[in-house]
């Protein structure tokens, strides 16, 4: 991909050209058009924010959510604007995330989506720019959160799903594009503009090479009879719903050897297979005829499989079919959903929220041998995610983890998206008065976001440390802080523990002498004990670990999270373009008007009313 500032300096260092000609050149580099989407990129408040500050989570710990079961998963709700909250992710689960779900804003332009503060309306000129700028910007961290199995699952509607497309192919490039799902929201109506009611909304899902959709089938009934022991088998089909003109080839008659029987293919269904791959067939055993075995019920030849040639083909999908991009409407509708909330609230707590049936089935398609994903919905609205992720952790016995995020606009994110998960777990009584039980065998931890100045002064980098303990505690799930060897004050270091993870933040490095000694007294584990170090560098103080150097995996703070930041945090770019275009101009009036109209027609975005 060309560096369009990098050209335009070197184009400006030109020798033999004038100035003319060189501001020519430049204004063909500036309104250069590729395939894709062109938009005004927008910036956000937030933005200015990450511009100047760096974002962390902590602990409200007073809305933790505990549950008495020692291996019960831990899910997180983070309340803040989803970038910032992306951005603190980038360093916790940079690609760790195996399921992403979201249900962004819709940009209908009736007050469904917010930016920088105001509602975007239909008249917005510039409406589809600012939608794409913010999902840009979010989706492209994302991507860099997806494991090497991950799977992103998007609901869009009409107005945005076209645009939504091209930006997701961008994005995702090097992803896989697994399908746009169509989801029926609701019943055909009558009274709506041009009589043809929207009645479908979609699910885009990209997803990484080694993600593979599918869905828990039946257990197969292999067979073993006399005549092959030691040999399961089962049987198949052998017609096709094709009609005789489609497949002349499959439309022949099939004689028993055995009773001379006669079984033809009918003009509307056929056979499978042609006459001579018939006969191969019965060659090698592979054609089981009606009365071969008695236990069987069947009326026409059969095709014969065995089992190890099954186990053979699906591999670890053993147990497993593909699915369609076809959702059946047994999944629900939006009103389903609406009937979810209310029975947990006894009234509409929040509106259009997507069907618990709905999310569960994205969830149980999306690496379906695996039930022990992390799962991140940052458009959490009323919490469906994560509901659907205990709903189907109870039913398979998985340990599936899901984090959430939303802003606490309106208070959703303290009033809907946390109340509603804490009666799912300590169980709640429907407006009905049917008592549901709890899913009790759950943690729910509640965060929030702060924030740390930019400037890398050792007071900035201590505070940052000391604010990112609990994103340590997200990044290494472990909770449970404990005191270690000797006492030694919380303000020099804290120490975290449970059955499989050590952890020690180390935030003064005149203690290492002192913990290099406890280390060396405590029983050791098989794990590790993974220890963080303060260091306004990148040195972890290995030296002064070496004694222990078998037991500990030592990282420097806070160098690992600016590393992981620098990433995805929004930059300071100077626009060389513009600057070259100046320098070439001159200053006066005249050049500030055409280059301003030259702005407007290059910035002006394409798909843009």
């Amino acid at each position: 991909m060309i560096n369009k500032n990098e050209l335009a300096k070197k184009i400006n260092d030109l020798k033999g050209l004038t100035n003319d000609e060189k501001s020519a050149l430049v204004e063909l580099l500036r309104t250069q058009k590729k395939y894709g989407l062109v938009w005004e990129d927008k910036i956000e408040n937030v933005e200015k924010r990450l511009l100047e500050n760096l974002p962390v989570l902590t602990e409200v710990k007073e809305r933790a959510i505990i549950s008495d079961s020692p291996d019960a998963p831990n899910h997180i709700l983070i309340e803040g604007d989803n970038l910032e909250a992306l951005t603190a992710l980038s360093y916790t689960h940079g690609e760790k995330i195996d399921v992403i779900y979201i249900d962004p804003p819709y940009n209908t332009g009736n007050k469904d989506f917010v930016y920088n503060d105001h509602y975007v309306d239909k008249e917005d000129s510039y409406r589809h720019s600012k939608w794409l700028s913010f999902m840009n910007k979010r989706l492209k961290i994302a991507k860099q959160l997806l494991s090497d199995k991950g799977v992103i699952f998007i609901s869009i509607d009409d107005n945005e799903q076209a645009q939504l497309k091209l930006l997701c192919d961008e994005i995702f490039g090097n992803l896989d594009f697994v399908a746009t799902i169509p989801w029926r929201k609701r019943t055909a109506k009558s009274d709506v503009p041009h009589y043809l009611s929207q009645d479908y909304e979609w699910v885009l899902c990209y997803a990484k090479t080694n993600y593979e959709a599918g869905i828990k089938k039946e257990t197969r009934k292999y067979f073993e009879t006399q005549d092959f022991p030691g040999k399961q088998w089962r049987i198949h089909d052998l017609t096709k719903q094709t009609t005789a003109e489609e497949r002349p080839n499959s439309f022949f008659t099939i004689i028993n050897p055995k009773t001379g029987e006669e079984y033809p293919a009918s003009r509307n269904r056929t056979w499978a297979v042609t006459k001579d791959t018939f006969d191969y067939y019965y060659k090698i055993n592979r054609i089981v005829f009606p009365g071969d075995y008695d236990f069987l019920k069947i009326d026409r030849p059969v095709l014969r499989y065995w089992k190890d040639e099954d186990d053979k083909k699906l591999g670890e999908r053993a147990g497993f079919v593909s699915v369609s991009s076809h959702i059946a409407e047994f999944v629900g509708m939006t009103q389903d959903g609406t009937k979810n909330v209310t029975e947990i609230f006894g009234e509409k707590a929040f509106g259009f929220p997507k069907p618990l049936s709905l999310i569960c089935y994205l969830l149980k398609i999306s690496n379906p041998h695996d039930n022990n994903s992390t799962i991140l919905d940052f458009f959490a609205g009323s919490g469906t995610t994560l509901h659907a992720t205990m709903q189907l952790n109870a039913e398979d016995g998985g340990h599936r983890k899901c984090i959430l995020v939303t802003n606490n606009e309106n208070n959703i994110c303290e009033n809907v998206t946390y109340e509603r998960n804490k009666r799912v777990i300590s169980g709640y009584v429907t407006p009905k008065g049917k008592e549901v039980e709890g899913l009790k065998a759950n943690n729910l931890r509640y965060y929030k976001t702060a924030f740390v100045s930019r400037e890398r002064t050792n007071e900035n980098m201590r505070k940052l440390v000391s604010l990112a303990t609990d994103m340590l505690c997200i990044r290494n799930d472990v909770y449970i802080e404990k005191s270690f060897g000797n006492v030694i004050s919380r303000e020099l270091v804290r120490y975290f523990e449970d059955d499989k993870t050590q952890m020690l933040v180390v935030y003064h490095e005149e203690v290492i002498p002192a913990i290099v000694e406890m280390i060396g007294t405590v029983p050791k584990r098989k794990e590790k004990i993974k220890v963080y170090v303060f260091s306004p560098n990148r040195y972890a103080y290995n030296d002064e670990f070496y004694d222990v150097e078998d037991r500990v995996m030592l990282c420097a703070l806070p160098d690992a999270i600016y590393e992981a930041y620098k990433r995805v945090l929004p930059k300071k770019k100077p626009d060389y373009l513009s600057e070259v275009l100046h320098e070439l101009k001159g200053q006066t009036s005249e050049t500030e008007e055409s280059s301003e109209s030259m702005q407007s027609t290059y910035s002006k975005p394409v798909l843009d009313e």
